[in-house]
């Protein structure tokens, strides 16, 4: 990737924007080719798959958004910027602001107009490896260089700021807690920036390390700061490359062009599979063992982490709110007892997915303002791969009212349209935990085989639903890790939503009509015996 410049103060500019890989050569190249006093830079993804690829052109106070661009689309915009004009006609949108705005301008309808951006709030507007599009912001330097160490501990324990995401280890619990654990343990601290995420839906890390990796490393650094420790490893999956090649320069970059942060950042990776980013299996995997298990707890990893020394281990979000928490501390008001905000990802049932960030104190049911649904809406899974099945979104995404209505809190937002069977969905997520769990404990490992034997016998005509339960519960208390903890929650959710859909099932009816049209299109593509005659 070429080397960035940055794009704040720049102007007229045209941001070329998209997701997972580079923007498309093509795109960048011909409106590289064709400006001559207009400023073209690549930016980071906005959360909105659709819009790839974005354009987003700046000139005198005025920002179109254009999507979904071609080569020739992007030549049209960059000669009308050369040409002293704003490319407004056919935008998506168009936003009017002051000069030489720090944060991506919201216009007032659309997806990027759903919730709040705090975290998201750079996302496609700056280089994302650009120190000095950051110092715009603030007219300073990074906030681990303008915040004492103590000054930060303290004020985040103020704050109460939680951890967020699966992989985190302090996962809807207060860092500053955490934090306390490492510094009283013997040993030299390490910070791990857990971004290995392979779970297809959860795009929210992804996010912040392709478009905005400075934020996420200051983040860390406040951390390392705290702990007194320079060591941070940031952690994704080998697939990854786009998010890797931007973390490795806004490392380079922080450590030429900022004065007082001394940091040894490095960037491995792991496997491309589920487990891989349960936070002590992503310890195994950074100390290089094949076999991923998790490890028993305790001690858990603020005591006894990476390569036997005391570890913070955060994701990409939670390090995304401690700078939120002490660059803008006004995004973290909130009467919840889980301060700042809540990165979501909805998918499922959808046109096509988004990323939008939401204050605590909100609804779940915003979020689906920022995509269109395919299909009359039925359910929605809330939490990721093992979330909680919900016929009601009207919920706050905060840790505490998701956990007592027994939804998942890794950020993710399936919705499910009247098509969906609960039964055939359930045991999917059952089957997929038979299949991907690491098989270091007895619930997670024979408890997941035997919930999914438990649906497969509902087709049979035996629907015990006490039995079920009664598993579920000696998973959650036995597991010794979060996958076999949280792997019955589909099933058990679903049953308290639809049990008169299972009951159907053992009848030999699907009231979605998914499993007769299932098992009918297995019975025209199943191969035939030899000599058979049998229609297809």
């Amino acid at each position: 990737m070429r080397e960035q410049r940055g794009a704040i103060g720049q102007s007229p500019t045209v941001r070329i924007s998209s997701a997972a890989t580079p923007a498309p050569e093509a795109v960048l190249d011909v409106a590289r080719e064709t400006a001559t006093d207009t400023h073209v830079v690549e930016v980071g993804p906005v959360g909105v798959p659709r819009f790839d690829p974005l354009a987003v052109t700046t000139a005198d106070g005025t920002t179109a958004f254009h999507t979904a661009v071609s080569p020739s689309d992007v030549r049209l915009l960059v000669d009308t910027l050369e040409e002293g004009e704003s490319p407004t006609d056919g935008a998506h949108a168009v936003v009017s602001h002051d000069p030489e705005p720090a944060t991506l301008p919201r216009p007032d309808s659309g997806p990027l107009a759903v919730g709040e951006r705090v975290a998201l709030a750079r996302c496609g507007w700056v280089a994302p490896v650009s120190v000095t599009d950051y110092e715009y912001e603030f007219s300073a330097e990074l906030v681990t260089t303008t915040t004492g160490s103590d000054e930060a501990f303290d004020r985040l324990a103020e704050v109460g700021l939680r951890g967020r995401g699966r992989g985190d280890g302090s996962t809807d619990d207060p860092v500053a807690e955490t934090w306390t654990t490492v510094r009283e343990a013997p040993g030299d601290p390490v910070v791990v920036v857990n971004g290995n995420e392979a779970d297809e839906n959860a795009r929210m890390d992804s996010l912040l390390l392709e478009s905005v990796p400075i934020d996420v490393l200051d983040g860390a650094s406040v951390v390392a700061s705290a702990l007194e420790t320079p060591d941070i490893v940031v952690y994704l999956d080998e697939s990854d490359t786009l998010a890797r090649e931007r973390v490795e320069q806004a490392a380079g970059a922080i450590d030429r062009d900022v004065d007082g942060v001394d940091l040894n950042v490095q960037v491995a990776s792991g496997p491309d599979t589920y487990r891989a980013g349960e936070m002590t299996m992503a310890l195994e995997s950074l100390e290089g063992n094949d076999r991923l298990e998790a490890r028993r707890r305790p001690p858990g990893p603020a005591e006894y982490g990476l390569f036997g020394r005391p570890t913070a281990i955060h994701t990409p979000r939670t390090l995304a709110q401690v700078r939120a928490a002490l660059a803008s501390p006004e995004a973290m008001e909130t009467d919840e007892t889980d301060p700042g905000t809540r990165l979501l990802s909805v998918a499922g049932d959808v046109e096509s997915p988004a990323t939008v960030e939401l204050p605590t104190d909100g609804s779940l049911k915003t979020a689906f303002d920022a995509v269109v649904g395919d299909g009359q809406f039925k359910a929605a899974c809330v939490g990721g791969v093992f979330g909680g099945i919900t016929r009601d979104i009207r919920v706050s995404p905060s840790a505490g009212a998701l956990r007592s209505s027994n939804l998942g809190t890794n950020g993710i937002v399936e919705r499910l349209n009247d098509d969906r069977c609960m039964v055939a969905f359930a045991g999917k997520r059952a089957k997929f935990a038979r299949e991907g769990n690491c098989g270091r404990c007895v619930p997670g490992r024979e408890g997941t085989k035997q919930l999914l034997e438990l649906l497969r016998e509902i087709y049979d005509g035996d629907y015990n639903r006490g039995m079920i339960e009664e598993l579920a519960r000696v998973m959650r208390r036995s597991s010794i890790c979060d996958f076999g903890q949280t792997a019955s929650r589909p099933t058990t959710t679903a049953m308290s939503n639809f049990d008169s859909e299972f009951t159907a099932h053992t009848e030999g009816y699907c009231p979605a009509g998914f499993c007769e049209e299932q098992a009918a299109t297995e019975r025209r593509t199943e191969p035939r015996r030899p000599g058979s005659t049998a229609h297809e």
